[in-house]
């Protein structure tokens, strides 16, 4: 069983190390730098992560459905907003995911940060997290069933922020949430939508807009 157990996790064919190694390359290829990043990316086995059928698309550099009308972010798309979110910091700090989905990102998350804490609006998706976190020994992910639109007060102030579903606006109760020092990153719009970052500093909340990207909305609400 352990043998089995530990087949599941590293991957044969198209999961196999090798497998992870070609997207890794793939991601550096589009331009991710940050060393840490790739490790993390490599580090986590992605395919755990997705629907047993679409295991063997599991390293390939796209988004894949999760259920619930959810996606798995791109693995460039989470390779790069969390490159922008560490790049000239000493690390991430204190983390909030919103839209923890599969638990994927928060995995990956983990690899860079202590705390880490990830909040689904969904109830189906944050049990497959859960169990998807548990399949990997990933225990120092903090899950919540909540409106991401509404951020974690108990927990804040976040250094990190990161959002995996694009809002219409740039939510204000995560704004004060962030703290001094802190970055968000979000994709930001309903038709064009682009990266947005933010950074909370002494004078204020400074804005950066990025690159064109494709998420599902961020909504409001439990279900």
């Amino acid at each position: 069983l352990a043998q089995v157990m530990a087949q599941g996790l590293h991957g044969i064919g198209m999961t196999s190390q090798r497998t992870r190694a070609r997207m890794i390359e793939r991601l550096r290829e589009k331009g991710v730098t940050d060393e840490a990043v790739l490790a993390a990316m490599v580090a986590v086995p992605r395919h755990v992560f997705v629907e047993e059928a679409l295991a063997h698309r599991a390293y390939e550099d796209t988004a894949l459905p999760l259920g619930s009308g959810q996606t798995i972010s791109q693995p460039y798309i989470v390779a790069r907003m969390i490159e922008v979110l560490r790049s000239g910091r000493a690390g991430l700090g204190k983390t909030l995911e919103v839209g923890a989905g599969c638990g994927y990102q928060a995995a990956v998350l983990a690899q860079l940060t202590e705390e880490v804490y990830a909040i689904e609006r969904l109830e189906p998706l944050i049990t497959k997290a859960k169990f998807n976190l548990r399949q990997v020994q990933e225990f120092r992910v903090r899950l919540k069933h909540g409106d991401g639109q509404l951020g974690l007060p108990e927990a804040a102030p976040f250094d990190t922020i990161i959002l995996a579903a694009a809002a219409q606006r740039i939510p204000p109760l995560l704004l004060q949430q962030l703290a001094l020092g802190g970055r968000m990153m979000l994709p930001l719009g309903t038709g064009d939508q682009v990266l947005c970052l933010i950074e909370r500093r002494p004078e204020g909340f400074v804005e950066s807009r990025m690159d064109a990207v494709r998420f599902v909305p961020l909504l409001s609400g439990i279900e």
